[in-house]
């Protein structure tokens, strides 16, 4: 596999996951399969970095936790929540 034809691969997986997670922001999945790719890119073999990039940006995706402020009434101070 070239280069061009890798880089061709993962934007088709970036398509793919903005399509499979539409709640998503595009940005964060685009930000997150292009570091994972950078995490390959000492890799001699290349035919399977495409996959294991989606393989991986998906995994993270999945496990990503969402941080929302909430006013805690005795307080008065921010505190996250998990959903």
């Amino acid at each position: 596999m070239t280069g061009d034809e890798e880089l061709l691969h993962v934007e088709r997986v970036i398509t793919r996951l903005i399509s499979r997670y539409p709640n998503v922001p595009p940005p964060e999945i685009e930000n997150r399969v292009r570091t994972i790719h950078q995490r390959f890119m000492g890799c001699r073999i290349r035919d399977f970095v495409p996959l294991l990039v989606e393989k991986a940006a998906r995994h993270e995706i999945s496990n990503r936790v969402i941080v929302i402020p909430i006013m805690d009434e005795r307080s008065a101070v921010l505190n996250p929540l998990e959903l």
